[in-house]
């Protein structure tokens, strides 16, 4: 059966009939197809040739006693039966899912598992009803038309919206792994070049992010040469540092995980590695030579989302885990955004 037209259709489909459809072609047998879809074979048989109808063509080819897909049923099984899993699989979700209390977030991948995560078992333990959802990425996610109710953001206080709160702001400091300082120890800035590098391979590229490297570091402390004891050395000259090699990363997991494993000295964000520093997994061997840094972690909720309970509880439980890590990292916040403070 060749349905062909000077005119062919050009509108989309109507997507009832996929179902019997993708039975059919499953089975290969109308009358299978009908019990499992609990229908009777004439009405899945109408259903074929309306669908076949409307794709212009034929799907299947009739036998006395089976049925036979075509190339262009063949071509449409392989589109539907993808998508009736994938519709399935949402549905489920959905169904699941319904009349659950949920707290969908956004924040970028590194914060995710450096800070959020190793503290949401804490949450999950008090409100043990409450679904979590995080979304990272490193792009920006709209709240006013996403359906995310969160965002924990990274970013200096020019621009960002005056409903953001102040979660805590930063320092970037040396840290190593314990092992490679008893191999490597480092009492002064010089006794860097002892050893390999660890920074943020595109901060040179980006706005702001120029902070994170260790040029910006050594232009702050590299003048005046700063022991570990916090007293400065004289200097005839700006120090000159040849480490023995660099090593790059984009993110700021990688950068850690490359100083936890002792292959170098990573210049780090003090309030991701607080607690490495507190478990002694990293140590900070020239704790005097902090950099503040104008970028700060933000929380921004969805305006829809404010007054939900769950979402209230979970704001709460977060200005509570960021006040312990200002805490942790001795944050004095700058009286610009004094007032955006939890």
């Amino acid at each position: 059966m060749q349905l062909t037209s000077s005119h062919p259709r050009t509108r989309p489909i109507a997507a009832g009939h996929l179902r019997a459809f993708e039975a059919v072609a499953r089975h290969l047998n109308f009358r299978a197809a009908a019990e499992e879809l609990s229908l009777t074979q004439s009405a899945v048989s109408r259903q074929i040739q309306a669908l076949e109808d409307e794709v212009g063509t034929a799907l299947f080819l009739r036998h006395t006693r089976a049925v036979e897909l075509t190339s262009a049923g063949s071509q449409l099984l392989r589109a539907a039966a993808s998508a009736l899993e994938r519709i399935d699989a949402s549905v489920r979700q959905i169904r699941q899912s319904a009349g659950r209390k949920s707290v969908a977030i956004t924040t970028w991948a590194s914060f995710a598992s450096m800070w959020l995560i190793p503290r949401l078992e804490a949450f999950q333990r008090d409100h043990p009803d409450i679904d979590i959802r995080i979304d990272a990425t490193d792009n920006a996610v709209d709240l006013a038309t996403s359906d995310v109710d969160l965002a924990l953001r990274y970013a200096v206080p020019q621009g960002i919206p005056a409903s953001a709160q102040r979660l805590f702001g930063e320092q970037l400091t040396p840290v190593a792994s314990p092992w490679l300082l008893k191999t490597h120890p480092i009492k002064s800035i010089e006794d860097l070049s002892k050893c390999a590098l660890i920074e943020a391979g595109d901060a040179h590229r980006t706005r702001h992010l120029e902070w994170l490297t260790w040029q910006r570091w050594l232009d702050t402390f590299g003048a005046q040469p700063v022991a570990a004891s916090g007293k400065r050395t004289r200097a005839s000259a700006p120090a000159k540092l040849s480490p023995q090699r660099w090593m790059y990363f984009n993110y700021a997991n990688q950068i850690v995980q490359a100083a936890l494993t002792g292959q170098g000295v990573a210049l780090a964000r003090l309030p991701l590695v607080a607690e490495s520093l507190a478990s002694g997994a990293l140590v900070e061997p020239l704790p005097h030579t902090r950099l503040d840094s104008p970028l700060v972690y933000w929380l921004m909720v969805a305006p829809r989302s404010a007054q939900r309970p769950e979402v209230k509880a979970f704001c709460d439980w977060l200005l509570v885990q960021a006040a312990a890590t200002r805490e942790a990292i001795g944050d004095v916040p700058d009286p610009d955004t004094v007032d955006q403070m939890d």
